[in-house]
């Protein structure tokens, strides 16, 4: 074992965190981002997040935000946190984990599916919430609070 992450866990963390980028440039929900970049885009960073992470993350999100006609939104969840931010990498892994978590629990070959699916659920604007904690909870309570449909108390 050489302590490294499976490929398909890595490229799910890049596209992540790229979502997590664009959302954070055009103020928008995340969710937003998602259905904008569309299943086909999304397939298509991911099956290349290897030669993607290399290139200038700046470069790339305006690039997708250009050709996907992302416009400005008026979500700005940074700007309104009282607490510290956390990095695009920080919640690139949060979703990382839970979407590999779902898959693994599932047995799933559709990653994409998966991520779309998590980013459309309540648990989304749950953790792109910097007011609240959730993000920083263990992995754990986060995936078993997305299973039952709710924060766990």
């Amino acid at each position: 074992m050489t302590g490294r992450e499976p490929k398909e866990s890595n490229d799910i963390f890049f596209v992540c965190s790229l979502i997590e980028h664009i959302a954070r440039l055009t103020k928008n929900h995340r969710s937003v981002v998602v259905n904008a970049l569309g299943r086909d885009n999304l397939e298509h960073i991911f099956n290349l997040a290897d030669i993607y992470h290399s290139e200038n993350l700046e470069k790339v999100s305006e690039e997708l935000i250009k050709n996907n006609k992302i416009e400005i939104g008026h979500f700005d969840n940074v700007v309104t946190a009282i607490y510290s931010i956390p990095t695009i990498w920080d919640i690139g892994k949060v979703y990382k984990r839970l979407i590999m978590d779902i898959i693994n629990n599932r047995n799933t070959p559709d990653p994409i599916g998966v991520l779309i699916e998590v980013y459309n659920s309540w648990i989304s604007r749950k953790i792109e919430d910097l007011n609240s904690s959730l993000y920083f909870e263990n992995p754990d309570y986060i995936f078993q609070s997305y299973l039952t449909g709710d924060v766990l108390a």
